[in-house]
């Protein structure tokens, strides 16, 4: 049963409190902040059953662990792991899931899993201290698997949806191994967000064993029951890739950031940010094949706009801008996989692989 808190607890609240709104307009972030303390404010003033209270303070204690978690780290890049709790550590799927992660990171990369067993497992083993855990409390199956660290490494959430928030928040890849419901749910949320627009792009890549069938039966019904009745495009199948080959797996990840840095909207305008320049030729030939993904205008080049000056981190990158229409994402995918694409501009580096 919850305790009330003591006097002296609520005296030293309500002193952080007048401390924050006094100081609110010269807060970083003030504005957001007083945004959040008004919606409380406004609950608190509306009839509410103690389960939404409940609710209410269980996402801000789970997303508080996270941030905390997760702010150091956050300028390295981080890749998902999705897959079944069940699967045996002597299953192929968890040898894979062992060596995805242990060669991932070696290539720069840290591993977040759900930090339970199987697959999960796999991938905090093979990443070793290059990895968290996002743990859930569940009556079964989801005790920590003892390969990350509860000390500094380890958040356990209390609700699905505030876990499911910071896998995809935090990753800048997904990569995906055979699973049940769990493994499904936290897929299809990634796809919808991506095909949405809800979150930045990332490489999404479908792992299966030698010559499995797990995804490749996936992909079947999503041609057959999706995109034949035109629930979904053509186009909205780039949004990720299906391998059984560890090494694809990684290409594919790190081809995706090879000239691609990140991107973000400004306004309407989509601001791409890269590794290096591309060339005029490489440009010319965007304009050509993604015009049609364009609201007005053409894809140009553009240094740091005003509102990025407080992005160190990105500040001096050369970057692209567009009039995107916010809704061909599949077409947005194409379109990074062929700024990646450098082998016809004459630049050495490594071509992008099939999106599919």
């Amino acid at each position: 049963m919850a305790t009330f808190p003591s006097h002296s607890d609520i005296k030293a609240l309500t002193d952080e409190l007048h401390e924050l709104v006094e100081n609110l307009e010269s807060t970083e972030h003030g504005e957001l902040i007083y945004t959040a303390l008004q919606a409380i404010a406004q609950i608190s003033q509306t009839k509410v059953e103690r389960v939404d209270w409940k609710i209410l303070a269980g996402s801000l204690q789970d997303m508080q662990k996270a941030i905390a978690m997760f702010y150091p780290y956050r300028f390295n890049r981080k890749v998902s792991i999705f897959g079944s709790a069940r699967t045996d550590q002597n299953a192929p799927e968890y040898q894979q899931a062992y060596e995805f992660a242990e060669k991932i990171t070696k290539q720069g990369f840290m591993i977040i899993t759900g930090a339970g067993g199987g697959i999960m497992a796999a991938g905090n083993e093979g990443a070793g201290d290059n990895s968290f855990g996002l743990n859930i409390n569940l009556p079964f199956e989801q005790s920590s698997n003892g390969f990350v660290s509860e000390a500094s490494r380890l958040v356990k959430f209390r609700y699905f949806f505030t876990r499911k928030l910071y896998f995809v928040k935090e990753s800048d890849a997904i990569a995906l191994f055979p699973g049940g419901f769990g493994t499904q749910d936290e897929f299809f949320e990634c796809l919808t967000l991506c095909q949405t627009g809800r979150t930045t792009p990332r490489p999404i890549v479908l792992m299966d064993k030698k010559n499995g069938e797990y995804w490749k039966g996936w992909d079947v019904f999503v041609e057959n029951h999706l995109l034949d009745r035109g629930l979904i495009t053509e186009d909205d199948r780039s949004l990720y890739k299906i391998t059984d080959d560890v090494d694809v797996a990684c290409q594919f990840i790190n081809s995706f950031y090879s000239v691609y840095h990140s991107c973000r909207g400004v306004g309407d305008l989509l601001v791409i940010r890269l590794h290096i320049e591309i060339t005029d030729e490489h440009l010319t030939r965007l304009n050509e094949n993604f015009s049609d993904i364009l609201l007005k205008g053409k894809i140009e080049r553009s240094q740091a706009l005003p509102i990025e000056a407080n992005e160190i981190h990105v500040i001096n990158l050369p970057r692209l801008i567009m009039h995107f229409n916010q809704h061909d994402f599949g077409r947005l995918y194409e379109l990074i996989a062929a700024i990646n694409d450098t082998c016809n501009s004459g630049n050495p580096m490594i071509c992008h692989p099939d999106q599919r």
